[in-house]
């Protein structure tokens, strides 16, 4: 063939190998022995056909395999179904006997029971120390009250009318405002703290202190306990208790935001009503008129009475945290007068107060009654009263209301200037001759 290796297929004369007689083409191993390469590149050499572009291709048909030789390992179809053996039918049916039994038997303890729902939560012992509602926590004083506190409902031309009041006696004496049966016929439904009612009577009423007693006839009842409303500081919790907007036996709690707030109330035509009263930020709101306001002790300090608001006059108002109620001290006075001559005592000083004093303020003193508590003391007219038992004089009304507060005999310290000079003087407050 003319010099050709045809021992591998690899021509020497072709581009890229130079002839090398008697040794091994460029880049070619040598043998170690014949048809034995150094390489096992080299090995399979005759079956690769890239191992040399130029060298001509060919065609190995590989010979039939033998039967058993080299065969591979058959392979099982893991999706195909397979019959479960005997050992897994026999668990599964042991399985299926226990869920049976099971389900058997807790509809069996069900049908026996009737359907009851089973007890939840767990059993508890004493109710915790933040559970128990002790006599002296808020919800003790009002478990102590409300027994005493009632509705009132009046009838009258202009429609039924609602507030609360407040057993003072076990005679079934009951003490209310004066304004919610002041429209009435001198009749009233008491509605009990248990849903029960009772026909009342008025027996008295003061239309200037806003107070007034209904009777009923009924025994069993329990009267409130008094506290002393002297004896408030500022800051003290209270607890307000009526009906507001018919929602009978309502407890709102608060502090006494002041204490002798001057005030003047009252309706176009009606009489004017003047307080020392007692400022609260409990909720009050219309029907707590007449209900009783109470310390922390359970004991009644004041009776409410009216409240501030925002809205313009013949609006209807609503509670803003301005609420104030008639001195208990004073309202059992009056209640005590009324219950046993028919009508109240007013306290008066014995002048008449006008304007405010031209420089330093205080109030001006028109006219003095001769006989009265202020000529008494030596006070003229034309004189400005500065204070009142320590209490500041910036406008008429705070005169009047705070006179109105203390009992006739009552002895009041007033400081008063004359002229450019100022003086101090003790008065004995006396009762109104009416």
């Amino acid at each position: 063939m003319g010099g050709t290796d045809v021992t591998d297929g690899w021509d020497w004369r072709r581009p890229g190998g130079s002839p090398a007689p008697g040794g091994p083409a460029p880049g070619r191993p040598a043998r170690d022995a014949p048809g034995q390469a150094t390489s096992p590149w080299w090995s399979d050499a005759l079956a690769d056909p890239w191992r040399d572009p130029y060298a001509p291709a060919a065609v190995v048909v590989p010979a039939a395999p033998t039967p058993g030789a080299g065969e591979p390992e058959p392979v099982t179809d893991p999706d195909l179904p397979t019959r479960p053996g005997l050992r897994q039918m026999v668990l599964i049916s042991l399985v299926t006997a226990l869920l049976a039994g099971s389900l058997g038997s807790a509809l069996t303890y069900a049908l026996l029971r009737g359907g009851d729902v089973p007890t939840l939560g767990a059993q508890s012992g004493q109710a915790p120390a933040l559970a128990q509602r002790k006599p002296e926590s808020l919800a003790g004083v009002a478990e102590r009250v409300l027994p005493s506190v009632v509705t009132i409902r009046v009838v009258s031309l202009g429609g039924t009318s609602e507030g609360s009041g407040f057993v003072v006696s076990a005679e079934g004496h009951i003490v209310t405002n004066d304004h919610v049966v002041a429209d009435g016929p001198g009749k009233a439904t008491v509605v009990f703290n248990d849903g029960s009612t009772a026909a009342g009577t008025v027996v008295g009423q003061d239309p200037e202190s806003d107070i007034a007693v209904i009777k009923v006839s009924r025994s069993g009842l329990t009267p409130v306990q008094f506290g002393d409303s002297d004896a408030l500081a500022v800051g003290d919790p209270v607890l307000a208790i009526g009906s507001p907007l018919s929602l009978a036996n309502t407890v709102t709690a608060g502090i006494v935001s002041a204490l002798d707030r001057t005030m003047q109330a009252g309706e176009p035509g009606g009489p004017t009503r003047y307080y020392a009263a007692i400022q609260t930020d409990a909720a009050v709101n219309h029907g707590n008129s007449g209900g009783p306001l109470v310390d922390g002790a359970g004991r009644v300090v004041g009776v409410n009475s009216t409240i501030k608001s925002l809205v313009a006059d013949g609006q209807e108002a609503g509670n803003i945290g301005l609420a104030f109620a008639i001195p208990i001290n004073q309202a059992k006075r009056i209640t005590e007068d009324i219950i046993g001559t028919g009508k109240a005592r007013r306290t008066v000083i014995g002048a008449q107060v006008g304007g405010t004093g031209a420089t330093g303020g205080g109030v001006r003193l028109n006219a003095v009654e001769p006989a009265g508590p202020a000529a008494a003391a030596g006070l003229r007219t034309g004189d400005v009263v500065l204070r009142l038992d320590g209490h500041p004089m910036t406008d008429p009304t705070d005169l009047v209301a705070l006179v109105r507060k203390y009992a006739p005999g009552s002895v009041v310290t007033v400081e008063y200037r004359r002229g450019s000079a100022r003086q101090n003087a003790s008065v004995t407050l006396a009762a109104d001759a009416k």
